[in-house]
C-alpha cells in the first residue's frame, strides 16, 4: 500500500528534476537551438524587416519589465508585472516569433516553438513554485486577480520604470544575444542572396553553352 502511495510522489519528484534541469539549461540549449536554426534560415530582405521589427518589441517588452523587477526580494505588481505574471517570458516569446519570421523557414520556426514551449513553461514553474514557497500567501493574492493585485501593494503598483534596474537584472545580456541574432540573419541573407546569383550566373552560362553550337550549326547550314 505505502508503494502506490509513494508512486506519485516518486513521479513529482522526477517531474520537479526535469523542469529544474530545463529551466537551468535555458540559455545553454538557447545556443544550440540557434545553431540548428541559423543553418535551417533562409531569410530574406522583407522576411528580415518584418520579423526583426516584432522581435525589437519583444525585447522592448523584456527592458520594461527589468527595469521593474526586483527579483527575490518582492513581488513586482507595477509595469507590465500588473497585467502579467510573466512579462519577462511574453517579450522572449514575442522575440522568438519575430525571429522565425526572419528565418522565413518552416522547420527553423518550428526548432524555435519547440524550444520556447519547452524551456519557457519549464522556467515560469520552477519560478512559481520558488515564488508560492518564499512568499505564500501574498503570491496566490497576486495571482488571483488585477484587484487583488493592486490590494498587494498600492504603492509599488504605481512604481517608475528604472533604467539602472534593468541593467542590475542584466537584461543587457538579451539586448547584446538580440543584437547578435540581427547580425547572423543579416549574414546569411547576405550569403544566400551570393549564392543564389552565382547559381543564377551558372545557369546563364549553361544555357548559352546550349545555345551557342545551335547558331553554329545554323549559320554553317547557310553558308
Amino acid at each position: 500500500m505505502s508503494d502506490v502511495s509513494e508512486a506519485p510522489r516518486r513521479r513529482e519528484g522526477r517531474r520537479h528534476i526535469v523542469v529544474h534541469a530545463l529551466a537551468r539549461l535555458r540559455v545553454t540549449l538557447g545556443f544550440v537551438f540557434g545553431a540548428i536554426v541559423l543553418a535551417l534560415a533562409r531569410p530574406t530582405p522583407r522576411s528580415l524587416v518584418i520579423g526583426l521589427g516584432i522581435a525589437a518589441v519583444g525585447e522592448g517588452i523584456r527592458i520594461w519589465a527589468a527595469g521593474h523587477l526586483n527579483k527575490a526580494r518582492e513581488i513586482t505588481t507595477s509595469g507590465p508585472y500588473r497585467w502579467v505574471a510573466h512579462p519577462l517570458y511574453v517579450g522572449s516569446s514575442v522575440m522568438g516569433i519575430g525571429l522565425a519570421v526572419a528565418c522565413a523557414n518552416l522547420t527553423a520556426a518550428t526548432v524555435i516553438v519547440a524550444y520556447l514551449v519547452t524551456t519557457l513553461t519549464a522556467a515560469m514553474k520552477s519560478e512559481e513554485t520558488y515564488l508560492r514557497r518564499t512568499f505564500g500567501e501574498q503570491y496566490e493574492l497576486y495571482r488571483d486577480s488585477q484587484r487583488a493585485r493592486r490590494v498587494v501593494s498600492t504603492a509599488r503598483t504605481q512604481r517608475r520604470f528604472s533604467l539602472a534596474l534593468a541593467m542590475t537584472n542584466r537584461e543587457y545580456r538579451a539586448v547584446t544575444g538580440f543584437v547578435i541574432a540581427v547580425l547572423l540573419l543579416v549574414l546569411k541573407a547576405a550569403y544566400n542572396g551570393v549564392i543564389l546569383r552565382i547559381e543564377e550566373c551558372g545557369l546563364r552560362i549553361e544555357s548559352s553553352k546550349i545555345l551557342i553550337p545551335q547558331s553554329s550549326i545554323r549559320n554553317g547550314k547557310g553558308g
